[in-house]
């Protein structure tokens, strides 16, 4: 009897991957993005201000938050690869250009997770803004939460 024939493969997986073997007639393909090739014409930071600046199809932030009292930033959680260290703080300056006196709430939407630690908090937006902003952090399980039905 031969011997199966195998590939090995690496998953991604959070920071870091899983090895996997697989019996070579059972993988159709691998399919790869590509992204190493990319190269960005500025820093992300220089990328996501002029996106800022320049949106598509609508007032820059700094115009929509004109006159707003209250203004909530509704941002993913700990388990989402977002920039947010390079997103909300571009945000924050747009809306403080149109509403400096505007209180800003950044709501962490955590669906079903548990609640973002400090740390995570710390790492997902930078030590500035977990220190000196107001950040509530969704709970899908408090009893606060409003059911507005079912489908």
């Amino acid at each position: 009897m031969s011997e199966q024939k195998t590939v090995r493969i690496s998953l991604p997986y959070g920071r870091s991957s899983i090895p996997c073997v697989i019996p070579e007639d059972r993988l159709a393909g691998i399919l790869t993005s590509g992204i190493e090739k990319y190269s960005p014409q500025g820093t992300p930071e220089e990328l996501v201000r002029q996106a800022m600046e320049h949106p598509v199809g609508t007032a820059p932030l700094s115009v929509l938050a004109k006159g707003k009292k209250n203004i909530v930033l509704i941002a993913s959680d700990h388990t989402r690869p977002v920039p947010s260290k390079i997103l909300v703080p571009a945000m924050l300056k747009q809306i403080r250009a149109g509403a400096p006196d505007a209180q800003v709430t950044i709501l962490v939407a955590t669906g079903c997770h548990r609640a973002s630690t400090k740390e995570e908090l710390v790492a997902k937006f930078g030590e500035e803004i977990a220190d000196t902003e107001r950040i509530v952090i969704h709970d899908c399980d408090s009893p606060a939460m409003v059911s507005y039905g079912s489908l």
